[in-house]
């Protein structure tokens, strides 16, 4: 029999308290209206008469404190299960992990070395082993103070007050010591303090700028502002507007065995006259089988009346931006007046055409139209969930906001419809670095060319389901625009266009987004923040540490407002990729080891059964008496090919990344000295900062990998 409960309450017109006897602990507080009779008080009676000064039932209290001691338990038990389930996993990706310093030649590049210049890996290797070191060290002494009692902060008097005690040193341990806090005072915390201030003042200034973004993109939904066609969309069953201008489709791909059929399907069914447009599937494969299969495609679509050809390069120089510029100079490119490109994973839907070649009319200024992305697999994993944040701003933001005020963002190179003689008079695509849709971009709009976005356009693709892909990915990003930015700079400083325009490319684009993001990043989060815990007399105010990097998360996290429960997530894991970030920025920047390195991004080939419908109902509906492909035949080939990845699986593995963890001591030992200080805010940002850290070195976010 459950025991009984005794709940206060109170008689509202006379403000007796009563205690109501309950027999079941899930019935409600409740309140007595009216007055009590004597009837009410019998002693049988459920409720009865207690005074304000007699203190709660026994068997009440204990039963409370036997329920709260059971949910701790359970608590306990949970979180104690999830520890010994992590630790099984690191063990066994310790025993069957590879570090990142193996040479392996990637299966889906292009002939080069996967891993980064080992030089340039082992000096910045080097450097933060050396503070690891260092922290392990400094952390072994203070442990030593700690319990001798000693807890000195950093003003003068108690410098001083050392220097007089040290008249009565007893031991080697004792004078080692105070020798330490004088060089710390004097000689290590003023510049640790003065860079923690740098870095502090170019935060602000980034995080200023995050704000004016999101302010501007709330001024455009409260307008509702975007761009419109001028002469309104196009009707390809009536012929409305009459506007249907010569069309060049690219597709170029390189080993791209997962998503051939998904991109080329996709844009043979483009709403489109045949007659007017033409697809170049410009496949740079180098895999005899990978070859064959793209080549059957094309000519599985050629049987079924689309105008499509296949491409490919004998001599594969220049990666994208060199298929790119062969394809360009075929003699039957100079009868088409637009080019759409789409990379291998991408499928636009079947009004994409429709919906950004009508903006080119009677805009002669308009060089380039720009789709954002939408992803198949954005909720495959918690990667997959935090690529889909960042990216959700960049578009939603950041390419919203500059192509509504200013007519300039970088191209994001796929899904975008370029006018060619805004290509041809900016020099067409040149292979000097590894961004060549951003140069293309800078250089079109250095010759007074406009951008517009579309942000109620989308075109499905991929995000890389392994750490080990999108590091790889992140590096190329990062690294590229600091190439760029090299050679650039010359021309835009001679260059023609506003002082405004400059401004925003030199420092707003390249500056402040490109260069101080990953660089304040890493130095203030990564290096700083653990050093000021044993150096003390160098501080970082805890606004820094926790508030505004918590507001700028809540900013970014806006554009995907799902994605709100990873918000704490999210913020470890940017700190944690910005180890990636900023090496592959100071890469670029001084044109190190693997700068102009290109890896092609792995893919799974990932496609929702509603995109397969849709393929094949835009297949009947243009191709009427041409035999088409079975709903049920592509169904049992996308599950065949699950099924390989599936066993292809069980043979993979991971690596072990030794930046990250050695990064993740780093700060695991900074917050053990913090704890020691009760430092507040720093040790928990420092104890789940090195969590992340700890986490993504052993590769346990996102898929393995081959």
């Amino acid at each position: 029999m459950a025991p009984s409960f005794d709940w206060w309450a109170k008689d509202s017109r006379r403000g007796t308290p009563v205690v109501v006897k309950m027999e079941n602990p899930n019935w409600s507080m409740v309140e007595l209206e009216g007055p009590i009779d004597d009837d009410f008080l019998m002693a049988d009676s459920p409720v009865r008469a207690r005074d304000k000064g007699r203190s709660r039932n026994a068997k009440q209290l204990t039963w409370v404190l036997l329920l709260k001691a059971h949910r701790a338990a359970g608590c306990l038990t949970s979180i104690a299960s999830a520890m010994f389930g992590l630790a099984a996993v690191v063990r066994r990706r310790l025993a069957s992990g590879r570090t990142d310093t193996e040479h392996d030649r990637d299966a889906g590049g292009r002939g080069r070395r996967e891993t980064e210049n080992p030089a340039m890996k082992s000096r910045f290797y080097g450097c933060i082993k050396v503070f690891l070191w260092l922290s392990l060290l400094m952390l072994g002494f203070e442990v030593a103070a700690y319990f001798k009692g000693w807890h000195f902060g950093a003003s003068n008097l108690q410098l001083q007050y050392l220097w007089n005690a040290q008249l009565g040193v007893k031991g080697a341990f004792d004078w080692v010591y105070f020798k330490w806090v004088f060089v710390r005072v004097e000689y290590l915390a003023p510049p640790l303090q003065f860079l923690a201030n740098a870095c502090i003042v170019l935060f602000l200034i980034q995080s200023l700028d995050r704000l004016l973004l999101c302010l501007g993109c709330f001024w455009i939904r409260l307008k509702k502002i975007k761009p419109v066609p001028k002469n309104g969309v196009l009707d390809l069953e009536t012929g409305e507007n009459g506007y249907f201008p010569m069309v060049l489709v690219q597709i170029p791909m390189c080993n791209e065995k997962e998503v051939y059929q998904q991109s080329i399907g996709a844009v043979c069914n483009l709403d489109w006259p045949k007659s007017k447009m033409l697809i170049q599937v410009l496949d740079d494969s180098d895999d005899p089988i990978a070859q064959t299969l793209i080549k059957e495609e094309v000519n599985k679509w050629q049987r079924q009346g689309a105008r499509i050809v296949y491409r490919h390069r004998v001599l594969r120089d220049g990666y994208k931006a060199g298929n790119l510029k062969s394809a360009m100079n075929c003699n039957y490119v100079r009868d088409y007046e637009f080019v759409a490109i789409f990379d291998a994973d991408f499928q636009p839907t079947s009004d994409f055409l429709m919906k950004t070649v009508p903006h080119f009319k009677d805009n002669e200024e308009l060089g380039l139209v720009q789709a954002r992305w939408s992803f198949v697999n954005k909720d495959e994993n918690l990667l997959t969930r935090l690529q889909n944040i960042n990216l959700a701003f960049h578009f939603e933001v950041e390419q919203q906001v500059n192509g509504c005020l200013i007519n300039f963002f970088g191209f994001n190179g796929t899904a975008g419809v370029w006018r060619i003689k805004a290509l041809e008079d900016s020099g067409g695509w040149l292979e000097r670095t590894t961004v060549e849709d951003m140069d293309i971009a800078v250089r079109a709009h250095l010759h007074g060319w406009k951008f517009i976005f579309l942000n109620d356009v989308e075109c499905q693709c991929e995000l890389p389901e392994s750490y080990e892909a999108y590091r790889k990915q992140q590096h190329r990003w990062h690294s590229g625009p600091m190439q760029l930015f090299r050679l650039c700079l010359p021309d835009i400083i001679k260059s023609k266009i506003s002082f405004w325009k400059k401004f925003n490319l030199i420092f707003l684009f390249f500056l402040l987004r490109k260069l101080i993001l990953p660089f304040y990043s890493f130095t203030l989060f990564c290096i700083i923040l653990p050093m000021t815990m044993f150096i003390p007399e160098a501080q970082l105010p805890a606004w820094i540490v926790c508030y505004i990097p918590a507001t700028m998360s809540f900013l970014n996290i806006l554009p995907a407002p799902k994605s709100f429960p990873f918000i704490v997530p999210y913020l470890l894991f940017e700190n944690t990729m910005s180890v990636t970030k900023f090496n592959a920025m100071i890469s670029g920047l001084f044109q190190l080891g693997s700068a102009y390195e290109w890896v092609v991004t792995k893919k799974s080939g990932r496609s929702s059964e509603g995109d397969l419908t849709s393929l094949v109902e835009k297949e009947l509906k243009h191709q009427r008496g041409v035999s088409v492909p079975d709903l049920n035949d592509m169904k049992e080939e996308i599950k065949q090919h699950d099924e390989k990845a599936s066993k292809k699986k069980k043979s993979k593995h991971n690596r072990m990344y030794t930046k990250e963890l050695a990064l993740a001591f780093l700060l695991l030992a900074a917050s053990a000295r913090s704890l020691l200080s009760a430092q507040g805010i720093h040790f928990y940002f420092l104890l789940f900062q090195g969590i992340a850290f700890l986490l993504v070195g052993l590769d346990l976010i996102g898929e393995q990998v081959q």
